[in-house]
């Protein structure tokens, strides 16, 4: 069955950098579109970053210039570099694939930015 795990979260002081990971399995990673979504508290979940089966990259306003997402075929995970980390970027990252119109999530894990 698909599974995805992600790790790398935590507490980092506004400005810090955090890198996350997802390690996927069950399904034909380097075929497959990969996102990372993210969900403050009271808040809807959203679509932070996406990259395609061919590498192509999508962002989320509130983070273009300081996140990169990108993907290793080969280890079957994919990655979001966070950089210049704000409060607001505070919140659960999970990792997501959707494969055969049915949307798989990840955990989740917390990233915290505060002084």
């Amino acid at each position: 069955q698909v599974q995805l795990v992600e790790t790398g979260g935590g507490l980092v002081q506004p400005g810090g950098s955090l890198r996350l990971s997802c390690a996927a399995s069950g399904f034909t990673f380097r075929t497959h579109a990969m996102n990372w979504y993210h969900q403050a508290p009271g808040k809807e979940r959203e679509l932070v970053a996406g990259i395609s089966s061919g590498g192509s990259t999508y962002y989320a306003d509130s983070v273009k210039g300081r996140f990169t997402i990108s993907r290793d075929n080969d280890k079957n995970t994919v990655f979001l570099q966070m950089n210049s980390l704000k409060p607001e970027d505070t919140a659960v990252y999970y990792c997501n694939v959707v494969r055969w119109g049915q949307n798989y999530w990840g955990r989740g894990i917390q990233v915290t930015v505060s002084s």
